[in-house]
């Protein structure tokens, strides 16, 4: 295994550039090609830099180097005047010799349904192919890889099991480590850091969804979960990736983050973040999470759902982020938690609530999609036998103490 981390308080930050965050409700780009109002919960500590910020620690490992980029809408260098440019437009300036770019779930530019189909394009900008790792394959071919140097990833993270960017640096790790080539991280805060909660993957429901034995939130950054994937041997044959982080400065697990950019469609402020874990159950079910909304993943309903007791009401219509939510145009019946106070946790009281509200119980699950995002098929059982959240969330916690002493030996942050 070879991995290198460089570490930040060894280097000069660059005067200028710094990562400025805004408070509540500032107006900033969502990565859509809109400018949407974002309500953000917190005010972020202005000494963290993110990796891609500190261009005087990987410029000089991409010089001379024929690169490609796995990159997203979140992939940007920030300014100090609340602007931002975007990773690989800032390479291309500084003629870094970039030959294509790999766009993951939701596609390069971040406009795309979850679960649809990215196809292969031209980036209009820059006039370079963009390679799909969300359609025909998820995996990079070695055809893809053929005449790279070196691949950066940089993706912001929420920092749950089925939120796909994780499976992404898997394969593309698993990849480059067969083809020979070295895979360079710019690491991000993950905003969801600071605690681990949830079932844990086991092993006969891997998927896309989930991969590898985690909790459903594993409070890492992706770099520190790559240092996981080559450390606990999860790549095919156990094979290691040669892989070099450039961390984050000043950042630590227990310090809160907002993102400016959405990471996705449907995830687009603090709220949703932390709702996430919680509320991206229902993705498993057939309630409705907010999509069609906005405000995606911070509320839920469905027509089914007992109107005498969930008094909350709300329609789903097709918009940028889903052409086809769930009870499109129907009433759904349900709860608004877009100003709910929410703690570091996951909790189950929602999606149990719901279930138990549910006038026929036979329309809620979608046993196999519920499967898949929970990582287990006994969460979907312990909820229909009744069992309190106090009750299940008892059944995890073996898993999660090993799951932690696992984590300590890839922490790159305190």
């Amino acid at each position: 295994m070879k991995f290198n981390v460089f570490k930040n308080t060894v280097f000069p930050i660059i005067i200028g550039i710094v990562l400025v965050m805004i408070s509540c409700a500032s107006k900033v780009k969502n990565g859509l090609n809109e400018e949407t109002e974002v309500p953000n919960q917190f005010e972020n500590d202005s000494s963290i830099v993110v990796g891609a910020n500190q261009t005087e620690m990987y410029l000089p490992l991409l010089k001379g180097k024929r690169i490609g980029i796995v990159a997203n809408q979140t992939s940007v260098i920030f300014k100090n005047d609340n602007t931002n440019t975007h990773l690989v437009d800032s390479l291309v300036a500084l003629n870094m010799d970039v030959k294509k770019v790999f766009s993951p779930e939701h596609g390069f530019r971040g406009r795309v349904d979850a679960g649809e189909i990215v196809k292969d394009d031209i980036d209009t900008k820059t006039n370079l192919p963009i390679v799909s790792l969300y359609g025909k394959n998820k995996k990079p071919t070695k055809e893809q890889l053929e005449g790279l140097d070196i691949v950066v990833f940089d993706i912001q993270d929420i920092g749950v099991r089925f939120y796909t960017y994780i499976s992404t640096l898997h394969y593309l790790m698993e990849a480059c480590s067969e083809n020979n080539i070295p895979v360079l991280i710019l690491d991000r805060p993950n905003p969801n850091g600071q605690y681990i909660d949830g079932p844990t993957m086991e092993k006969q429901h891997q998927s896309f969804l989930g991969m590898h034995p985690i909790p459903l939130v594993y409070g890492m950054t992706i770099g520190e979960y790559a240092q996981m994937v080559n450390g606990e041997k999860w790549l095919s044959n156990e094979a290691r990736c040669d892989i070099t982080i450039i961390p984050c400065a000043n950042y630590t697990h227990n310090k809160t983050y907002s993102l400016l950019i959405r990471p996705s469609p449907n995830i687009p402020n603090d709220q949703s973040i932390k709702l996430y874990p919680s509320l991206g159950l229902f993705e498993g079910t057939n309630v409705n999470a907010g999509r069609g909304t906005e405000f995606q993943f911070q509320r839920y309903g469905a027509p089914f759902l007992n109107p005498e007791t969930m008094t909350f009401t709300y329609t789903p219509h097709a918009n940028f982020g889903a052409k086809h939510p769930k009870h499109k145009s129907e009433l759904c019946y349900g709860e608004d938690l877009s100003n709910a106070t929410i703690k570091d946790e996951m909790t189950l009281k929602w999606i149990i609530k719901a279930y138990e509200n549910t006038t026929d119980k036979s329309l809620f699950f979608l046993t196999d999609g519920f499967t898949k995002h929970a990582g287990t098929n006994k969460l979907q059982k312990q909820i229909e036998a009744g069992l309190s959240e106090e009750a299940i969330k008892a059944t995890w916690q073996d898993d999660l103490e090993r799951f932690k002493k696992t984590r300590k030996t890839y922490l790159i942050y305190p």
